[in-house]
């Protein structure tokens, strides 16, 4: 889970609680009960990490909002800098299902 910071378009500060459905070098996917429009300036939080992010997208389905955000130029999310505790390696999955 991470909390998410924007301003609404009316000036008011907003924080909610996201969770993280998808994570790359580039972006994340997260899953809110809130919308926030497209173009938004956003920030990401997370144990003392801030992520700075644009919200690329924003789509409801059935249990909430998803919100695609691409983080800011000069950010790249690593797992040096950011390892969420649910992180599917792929790579590894992949290794122990050939041993």
């Amino acid at each position: 889970m991470l909390e998410v910071e924007w301003v609404e378009p009316s000036g008011w500060l907003r924080i909610a609680t996201a969770l993280l459905e998808d994570i790359s070098t580039e972006g994340a996917c997260l899953q809110m009960e809130s919308a926030i429009p497209i173009s938004t300036s956003v920030e990401l939080r997370y144990g003392g990490v801030a992520i700075p992010a644009l919200v690329k997208y924003c789509v409801y389905r059935e249990i909430g909002y998803y919100v695609g955000v691409e983080f800011r130029e000069g950010f790249r999310w690593s797992e040096q800098r950011f390892h969420p505790q649910h992180l599917l390696d792929l790579k590894k999955l992949a290794r122990k299902a050939v041993e």
